[in-house]
């Protein structure tokens, strides 16, 4: 049978209420799953959040390394992840083998994994970061030399503004920041010349570089809210100018060049989420000793706020 959204919203609010479940959904998430979601964020707050949360199960709307770091914080709730397919390109640009092998060659050097990476990723890091605190994650490491991976339009980033490490960087990008261009920036310029332009630190250097700021999505919102303009051009995934306009209605937002879209990101639907309440998978799973080291990683990079 085949139901309207609004049914389907009725359904998941009931369901989350009898099964105790919480819905986290990221901000590149569908419009439609942003407005019935218990909790917005990036994941950094999605990771602070889904530690403390009060509940039995957890509806992780995102990707897969997102909900695998719910588990890892909260091993004992069950975690599911509405699309079991929904994966991260930049994630799988390294593997343990890859990672392990810079390790034995840098063997002085400590790794910061950037939270878009697998929980074995996670396992065989010192401390994880976002794009929020990675500047923040590097600047405390207490070694000089950092193995910093899996992207690295933040790595250098992070470097240029840690001048006193040295980062060994993954070659690693996100398919959706690499869109984004410096000729799109400098048009943006000249159609909006008052306007203020947002960058995300994923995007590629001479973007960052030429840009007003470069913040993560959790800075976008922050400073959209305390800009005095009444433009702003976000150069990150299209949905989170959903809830820029959602949230800032008497200004304009608009995508640097076309809208890029993550189309993983937007595989997560109503139907899904509300198949995932009634059956309780895709779960996702994890073994005992990867949540063991992962978690050690990820409770460091939540100190860091």
């Amino acid at each position: 049978m085949v139901f309207q959204d609004e049914s389907f919203v009725e359904r998941i609010i009931k369901l989350k209420t009898q099964k105790q479940a919480v819905m986290l959904a990221h901000n590149y998430q569908l419009g439609q799953i942003q407005d019935v979601a218990d909790f917005l964020g990036d994941s950094l707050e999605l990771a602070k959040r889904s530690k403390g949360l009060g509940c039995k199960m957890i509806i992780f709307c995102g990707v897969r390394f997102m909900a695998e770091t719910a588990k890892i914080l909260s091993p004992e709730k069950k975690v599911v992840l509405p699309v079991e397919d929904a994966g991260c390109p930049l994630a799988d640009t390294i593997t343990v083998e890859d990672l392990q092998r810079l390790k034995a060659t840098y063997p002085d050097a400590k790794v910061v994994s950037y939270v878009n990476s697998s929980a074995e990723i996670k396992a065989e890091s010192d401390v994880c970061c976002t794009s929020a605190n990675a500047s923040t994650v590097v600047e405390n490491i207490d070694v000089p030399q950092i193995i910093f991976v899996p992207d690295a339009n933040l790595g250098r980033w992070v470097q240029k503004n840690n001048p006193s490490k040295k980062l060994i960087i993954w070659p690693g990008s996100c398919y959706v920041h690499q869109q984004f261009t410096l000729e799109d920036l400098q048009n943006a310029r000249k159609s909006f010349p008052e306007a203020e332009i947002l960058v995300h630190p994923e995007c590629r250097p001479e973007v960052q570089d030429n840009a007003d700021f470069v913040v993560s999505t959790s800075g976008m919102l922050k400073r959209a809210k305390s800009s005095q303009v009444k433009t702003l051009i976000i150069a990150t995934e299209e949905g989170l100018i959903y809830r820029l306009k959602k949230e800032n209605p008497k200004k304009e937002f608009y995508s640097l060049g076309n809208s890029r879209i993550c189309l993983n990101m937007k595989k997560t639907t109503l139907a899904e989420v509300l198949a995932a309440l009634e059956d309780e998978k895709p779960e996702v799973s994890l073994k005992d000793d990867v949540i063991k080291k992962a978690r050690k990683a990820l409770e460091e990079m939540v100190k860091f706020i």
